[in-house]
């Protein structure tokens, strides 16, 4: 059973599993912010597709869909036709992400001008200003 905890102004992130399996186990708790990360691939647009349709049928919170390795305008469009509607923010393919993974360090140590990693520093600007608000 989950319990409520009052965080004040603490801002509890978390990366879960892919799918919706997640989602499904909150049952009626309550979140500011649901992130549905999505590659422009059948089967990641697939899973994004049907987050974004639980979160929004159980209320769950505010949706951001993180549009992720976009390499063109195809591949935003892609992501634009599975989730209609939905708020889009867009993080580019980007080889210093690969590179600081291979180095087993942050991008946004190794990188914090890279396209990539300022893109994430506005995922997370739009989700302090969604909170905030």
């Amino acid at each position: 059973m989950l319990s409520s905890v009052e965080f004040g102004d603490t801002i509890v992130l978390a990366d879960c599993e892919a799918g919706i399996g997640t989602l499904t186990r909150l049952g009626e708790t309550p979140v500011d912010v649901v992130l549905v990360v999505v590659e422009p691939t059948p089967k990641s647009l697939e899973v994004g597709a049907r987050a974004a349709t639980l979160a929004k049928e159980r209320r769950m919170g505010h949706i951001i869909v993180v549009a992720s390795r976009i390499r063109s305008d195809a591949d935003l469009e892609a992501i634009r036709a599975a989730l209609p509607g939905q708020e889009i923010v867009v993080v580019p393919d980007d080889p210093a992400i690969v590179a600081a993974d291979r180095e087993g360090l942050a991008p946004l140590d190794t990188a914090p001008d890279s396209p990539a990693v300022q893109a994430l520093m506005g995922v997370a600007d739009r989700v302090m200003a969604t909170t905030s608000a």
